[in-house]
């Protein structure tokens, strides 16, 4: 598998993982650590060697998996397991054919960039799905593999029952669930949740209209923070990028 910027890089797709009967515990479980939940793999359905078998495939140092989450008009999010011997990282980015560098949402690792997605932007991609390009489409599968990049102040009252919900698709005890999905809700162990809004014209910029409806982000972590998204694309990419993610109806 061949993606601008990791050319040498042992990419390869890593969709076939989700079958895993351990994926879900390995791919979250430091997710849903809390002060006052410490998970194991059992509540997500699975023992322990099911769990110490997906991470053993999700950490493989010689085959880096690519999880791609194609939606509206052309886009698509990738999810790549970066696994170096001693700093292994997940990046969360966002690309389009015809842009010359991908948007940079979230990198999970010590040296960790997020939050990269509000909620209303994540549960947009999961239920707009491209049927036409190759990657995940079950809306379930979608949203917990974003999760992670995740971060927002202002989460909806039933944002916790889709989460649960997600859980559940996948194989997470229906009695479980629901407290899984809080956990995975709560504090983030690696960024604070953010505030999402609109760009708004600056004085300095001689009277030149914002590109309209991409989300910034005030998280001081976060690559979203006072700036666009995808660097170098035109407003007419970016109108059908911010009419992708649901935050434009332009």
């Amino acid at each position: 598998m061949l993606i601008r910027g990791f050319e040498n890089a042992p990419l390869g797709p890593g969709e076939e993982l989700l079958a895993l009967p351990g994926f879900w515990a390995a791919y979250l479980m430091w997710l849903s650590q809390t002060e006052d939940y410490d998970p194991i793999p059992e509540w997500f359905g699975v023992d322990g060697a099911d769990a110490d078998a997906a991470c053993d495939a999700l950490g493989d140092e010689d085959h880096w998996p690519v999880f791609r989450i194609p939606f509206a008009d052309g886009h698509t999010v990738l999810v790549i397991g970066r696994n170096f011997p001693d700093d292994p990282e997940t990046e969360y980015f966002v690309t389009h054919p015809e842009w010359r560098r991908h948007g940079h949402l979230a990198t999970v690792s010590g040296h960790q960039a997020g939050p990269g997605l509000s909620w209303r932007e994540l549960l947009h991609l999961t239920r707009t799905p491209d049927l036409n390009a190759p990657g995940i489409h079950a809306e379930y599968a979608r949203l917990l593999l974003l999760l992670p990049a995740l971060g927002d102040e202002e989460l909806p009252g039933d944002a916790a029952a889709a989460v649960s919900r997600a859980l559940s698709e996948a194989g997470v005890p229906a009695t479980l669930a629901p407290d899984l999905a809080e956990a995975l809700l709560a504090d983030h162990p690696l960024w604070e949740p953010a505030e999402w809004t609109l760009p708004a014209a600056s004085p300095l910029s001689a009277g030149q209209e914002p590109f309209r409806g991409i989300l910034h982000c005030d998280g001081y972590m976060s690559p979203r923070c006072g700036t666009h998204l995808a660097q170098g694309i035109t407003r007419e990419q970016s109108n059908r990028l911010a009419r992708a993610l649901g935050t434009w109806p332009g």
